[in-house]
């Protein structure tokens, strides 16, 4: 159910003191329950590898923004086998552009790891799904209770808000997720816990959202405390977050005619087996004199010409500043060695980070969000 959707539906009936959470959570889940390309049908097995997908894909990103890369992966390799045996190229190029690119790397490990050493199939607990590459505490409960109904409760954003709000909890992030999670295991119902854990999932994406939540339509509004303070938009409690120093580089775009000059990042560290365009290190306080020095060597190389501004990305911990410079390279010009061209026209294609989409968009003058 969207948030518009649930904004106009009827109010629930007032909760009786007999009631328990859990029971009036389930009541509302049956009634509102959201449908998703991942989620099985009211009374439908769940199947643990859309389920997992789907987790790792939502992690530090939106449902709207996974739901077109969830089906192509699902149409590409329709269970586990299928993408334990692709190669982590093709994994890394359908996955170019949601970003975090670690966790398909993690992904295809993972898909390995259960292909070779578990048959294809996902092992039903929590300790031996964390066992698995790319599976932490969150990821583990939240298969464990929605493939497998495990009575566990995982928490993610939308848990630690409404929990937050219901019990008004004073303790800042990330320390309180400790004793978010112990009062998010209280609404599990005595079944049907992957059911409990995705209502209060649904709860907080279309009623209990950050900004000016529809509390007449919860079925805790009786019940919670923050509401009746009036206090529900000033939790969950978060510490000051803390901004990264600016990092600063240079971006070098050679094209051969039609062909455009490219790389693969190590495997290891940030956007680890992605595709760039040749560039210096990200470095802090660095100027552009310096980034300059790391251009590629190429025979026949036309003049560098610097492109007018900077390229602008926020990574997790750091925003980043890049100069884009341009050259062009004779017919027959060979690629450094590490470096390879490949036809603009297939670029999109490619395993680019959306940092070096940008990039390539400005060294070509292309129109925003376009690479190809």
């Amino acid at each position: 159910m969207s948030p518009k959707s649930a904004l106009k539906a009827k109010p629930e009936p007032a909760p009786s003191k007999a009631t328990s959470r859990p029971a009036l959570l389930l009541a509302w889940y049956d009634r509102h329950r959201r449908r998703l390309p991942w989620r099985a049908g009211p009374g439908q097995a769940s199947d643990p590898y859309r389920v997992w997908l789907s987790e790792i894909m939502l992690q530090q990103t939106t449902v709207k923004a996974v739901g077109p890369y969830f089906e192509k992966f699902v149409a590409r390799w329709p269970d586990v086998t299928a993408l334990g045996r692709a190669s982590q190229d093709d994994v890394l190029r359908m996955w170019a552009g949601l970003g975090y690119y670690s966790r398909a790397r993690n992904l295809y490990a993972c898909a390995v790891a259960v292909t070779g050493e578990h048959g294809g199939v996902f092992p039903d607990t929590e300790e031996d799904l964390r066992a698995l590459p790319g599976i932490g505490p969150y990821t583990a409960a939240a298969i464990a209770a929605i493939a497998f109904d495990r009575r566990t409760m995982p928490v993610d954003g939308n848990i630690e808000r409404v929990v937050s709000r219901l019990f008004a909890v004073e303790e800042e992030l990330p320390q309180a997720k400790p004793l978010i999670q112990q009062l998010a295991a209280t609404l599990l119902a005595d079944s049907r816990a992957g059911d409990s854990a995705q209502a209060l999932m649904d709860l907080g994406a279309s009623i209990c959202t950050p900004k000016k939540p529809a509390c007449s339509l919860c079925p805790f509004n009786e019940d919670c405390i923050a509401h009746a303070q009036g206090t529900q938009e000033t939790f969950p409690r978060k510490a000051p977050k803390k901004s990264g120093t600016l990092r600063r580089g240079a971006a070098f775009v050679v094209t051969r005619g039609d062909e455009l000059l490219v790389r693969t990042r190590p495997e290891k560290g940030l956007l680890g087996g992605m595709t760039e365009v040749p560039g210096s290190d990200w470095v802090a306080g660095q100027d552009d004199a310096t980034a300059k020095r790391r251009a590629p060597e190429l025979k026949g190389l036309s003049r560098w010409q610097r492109k007018v501004g900077v390229v602008t990305h926020v990574f997790t911990h750091f925003p980043l500043e890049l100069v884009v410079y341009t050259a062009k390279a004779e017919a027959r010009t060979r690629a450094p060695e590490g470096m390879r061209w490949v036809p603009t026209a297939t670029l999109a294609g490619e395993a680019l980070p959306n940092v070096m989409r940008k990039v390539i968009a400005r060294a070509l003058n292309l129109p925003p969000g376009r690479s190809s």
